[in-house]
């Protein structure tokens, strides 16, 4: 019983407002009969023509945009140098590669050649299968 009173007693303002406000015309609409807006004092809201002007006038660059625009060019010449260093060493490690892969073909080409020489008696050809049969 007593949250019954409490819950009428915290909605009775509530719809006290509603009820002497509904007899109330908004402040913001105004009849345009009554009183015309002087030129002398500045209006809140514009024809939409002179708004789409304005915004059209307005397009030039603002210091925020140059400097997101420094930001992003910083941000590029970062990237491009990034890239470069990692293509340089993407050649050098290729060129490392490729040595190694030289004297390694060197190295056994030299071992099979000794191989031969010190095998190779003279009483055979080196390459038989190279030989034509009479």
């Amino acid at each position: 019983m007593v949250w019954t009173r409490a819950l009428l007693l915290a909605l009775l303002p509530t719809i006290v407002l509603l009820i002497v406000l509904a007899g109330v015309e908004s402040a913001a609409v105004r009849n345009g009969k009554e009183s015309e807006p002087k030129e002398s004092s500045k209006s809140v809201f514009m024809p939409a023509s002179d708004a789409s002007n304005f915004f059209k006038r307005r397009s030039r660059r603002s210091p925020s945009d140059y400097e997101e625009y420094y930001e992003q060019r910083v941000k590029v010449s970062t990237n491009e140098r990034r890239r470069e260093y990692l293509e340089e060493q993407t050649t050098e490690y290729e060129n490392y590669l490729e040595e190694d892969r030289n004297e390694q073909h060197e190295r056994s080409r030299e071992k099979t050649e000794q191989y031969r020489e010190f095998n190779y008696d003279g009483q055979y050809p080196r390459y038989p299968h190279h030989r034509y049969y009479a």
